[in-house]
């Protein structure tokens, strides 16, 4: 795991992670939702000069049933070349997979065989459980002093608080929890950072009652879920504030800093809204001017529900006769520029210009599957899709997007009650007009899956996703 050079993949600025050579695999978390089978690391040739272009060319069952492998990222990135805490020979090899239902953590090796990832390490859930105090691990970051896994639950029958468990880089053992003053923060979700201003940021979704059988009517109307954010002194670990969007604005989850270390705000996506069932996107920002000024949100994209017919949505959407878009996922370019928005529910992929993060411009949209529109892929025209673009991941050079269409088992299942499937698709950026268009060439789905699902995707070499950066 060590070198004599820092990795290749890692790049000290934005502008030169920009520059990258394009990636010629993808690498995917299938999941069985029956939880009869292994869920699965998943191996797709991005590669268009390939033979094997838009196919599966690679397959690693799990050793155990019932994970639900949900979001996965790399051991160590670009963040390794921060002179915060440094540690530039490791290298980006290993695939850290968490299962959100075992609270098993799976270490993968890319290497030697990029196509044949080989699991060499389980970290169990009581061993995450006995140092961390927590349980159903949800999300991982390759931080620059470890790696971040946030977690969703606690132990010994405790829902809750959920947080932040750090892995050592070089053995993957559980270090502890993160926290030392967690203040009010309960319910936990994503974890992101701006690593040269200390600062790290939290977002809420729900505890594993509420959220493992699917998503509970009186809940979400009682407006239980989350709907705040929270501001933390990354140095300290400690708790600052916690900025609330409102409650009526259910499940702030998915959080994209800006990349320019530099600039000090950043995207959180809403899923809904239980006044109307829109979805939003909310802007983080520095509330006045200085290093020590607070923190503030604005509410800076709205995305309305789109009228139905009630015999057309699943039980839980009849009574309102509108699907709601449910954004699900976010992901912004590594230029900061364009803001790319999932909306799940009406399966629409939304381009937004966010050259001015306060006033975003529309400019690309694509529609895939949706609870009523069932919007086909152009591969398959003749094929109705379930699902929608969920889970979003943007090459570095920001001209390629891969959208995949399960959220969470249970979820799945509430939405889309006739079955979810399985697919996979990549959209072309057009730099110029901010176009989207489906690669017909690359639609895997189907039986190419083997009955499983499928959910996060993870670029070789790095994504817009899984990087942090120093230098502007």
């Amino acid at each position: 795991m060590t070198r004599w050079t820092p990795d290749p993949s890692f790049y000290p600025s934005p502008r030169e992670a920009a520059t990258a050579p394009v990636e010629k695999l993808a690498y995917v978390a299938a999941f069985d939702r029956t939880a009869q089978r292994p869920d699965a690391i998943v191996v797709l040739d991005t590669d268009p000069e390939s033979a094997d272009y838009g196919r599966v060319v690679g397959w690693t069952d799990l050793p155990h049933t019932g994970d639900e492998l949900h979001h996965f990222g790399w051991n160590a990135c670009s963040s390794a070349l921060c002179p915060t805490a440094p540690h530039p020979h490791v290298e980006r090899r290993y695939l850290i997979v968490p299962g959100l239902r075992s609270s098993r953590i799976h270490v993968f090796d890319t290497r030697p065989d990029p196509r044949a990832p080989q699991l060499v390490k389980v970290v169990g859930a009581q061993e995450l459980a006995e140092k961390s105090g927590y349980s159903r691990p949800h999300t991982v970051h390759c931080g620059p002093d470890g790696i971040y896994l946030s977690a969703l639950g606690g132990v010994d029958g405790a829902e809750g608080p959920g947080g932040i468990a750090v892995l050592d880089h070089t053995t993957f053992a559980v270090r502890g929890a993160w926290e030392a003053d967690r203040g009010p923060q309960f319910l936990a979700y994503d974890v992101w950072w701006h690593l040269t201003q200390d600062v790290l940021v939290t977002s809420e979704w729900g505890t594993p009652s509420m959220i493992e059988d699917g998503i509970v009517g009186e809940l979400l109307l009682g407006r239980k879920y989350g709907h705040a954010i929270h501001f933390w002194d990354l140095a300290k670990r400690r708790h600052v504030q916690r900025v609330d969007l409102g409650d009526q604005y259910q499940m702030p989850l998915e959080l994209r800093p800006a990349h320019d270390p530099t600039r000090s705000y950043g995207f959180v996506g809403v899923v809904i809204s239980v006044e109307d069932l829109s979805a939003s996107v909310w802007l983080w920002h520095r509330d006045g001017d200085g290093a020590d000024a607070g923190w503030a949100v604005t509410r800076v994209i709205d995305i309305p529900a789109e009228p139905a017919d009630p015999a057309d949505l699943p039980d839980l959407l009849k009574p309102f006769g509108a699907v709601p878009p449910l954004v699900t996922d976010i992901d912004l370019s590594v230029d900061d520029r364009f803001l790319y928005v999932s909306c799940w529910g009406t399966g629409e992929l939304r381009r937004y210009d966010v050259s001015d993060p306060f006033h975003p411009v529309l400019v690309g949209s694509v529609r895939l599957g949706g609870i009523v529109a069932r919007a086909a892929h152009p591969a398959a025209p003749d094929e109705p899709l379930a699902g929608g673009p969920q889970m979003v991941e943007v090459s570095r050079d920001g001209r390629r997007v891969y959208v995949s269409n399960s959220l969470y088992g249970s979820w799945d299942d509430q939405f889309y009650p006739d079955g979810v499937g399985a697919w996979l698709a990549k959209l072309d950026v057009d730099p110029e007009h901010g176009g989207l268009t489906p690669d017909e060439r690359f639609f895997p789905h189907g039986e190419q899956f083997r009955g499983l699902r499928v959910h996060q995707t993870r670029l070789q070499g790095g994504d817009a996703s899984s990087d942090s950066y120093c230098f502007p």
